[in-house]
C-alpha cells in the first residue's frame, strides 16, 4: 500500500497539476479576441472584466487611488488601486524583484502596459517589467515622465 501511495504522491499528483497548468495556458491564449465595440464603448480592461477574462494585455492610464502593502510571499510585489477615468478599479501588482519600486503616491497619474487577470474585485494587472528571459511581451509603468520596467 506504501508504495502505492508514493507511486500517487510522487508521479499521478504532479502530472495532474501540470495538465492542469497547460490547460489553464492553452485557454487564457485562445479565448476569442475581446469585440472592437465592446472595448471602444467601454475601454479594454472594462470589457475584459464584463468578459471574465484572463491573459489580456492593455495599455491604460489612471489614477492611483490607493496605496497597498508590499506583497512579500514568494515574489516581492508594490501594489496600489488604479482608477480608471471610466470609475473602474483594478489592482497592480508590480514585481519589485524584477524592476525597481515606482516612486508612486495617492493621487498620481501614471500610464502602464501590463497583463489583466479577472477576478470577482475588478480584476488585477501585473507583468509590468521587463520579461527576464526575453521569451515574451513586456510590461511598463509610466510615472513622473520615466519609465520603469
Amino acid at each position: 500500500m506504501v508504495n502505492k501511495q508514493n507511486f500517487l504522491r510522487r508521479t499521478v499528483l504532479p502530472a495532474l497539476v501540470l495538465l492542469g497548468l497547460v490547460a489553464y495556458q492553452y485557454y487564457s491564449e485562445h479565448q476569442p479576441p475581446l469585440s472592437r465595440e465592446d472595448v471602444a464603448e467601454s475601454g479594454v480592461v472594462e470589457a475584459a472584466y464584463a468578459a471574465k477574462r484572463s491573459g489580456v494585455w492593455v495599455e491604460i492610464n489612471g489614477r492611483i487611488k490607493r496605496m497597498l502593502p508590499d506583497d512579500n510571499e514568494g515574489s516581492r510585489h508594490q501594489r496600489f488601486i488604479l482608477e480608471l477615468d471610466s470609475g473602474h478599479t483594478v489592482l497592480v501588482a508590480h514585481n519589485i524583484d524584477l524592476a525597481k519600486r515606482v516612486p508612486v503616491y495617492t493621487d498620481d497619474r501614471i500610464d502602464l502596459r501590463g497583463r489583466f487577470e479577472w477576478n470577482d474585485r475588478g480584476g488585477v494587472i501585473h507583468w509590468t517589467h521587463h520579461d527576464p528571459d526575453g521569451s515574451g511581451p513586456e510590461g511598463w509603468i509610466r510615472a513622473h515622465g520615466k519609465l520603469y520596467r
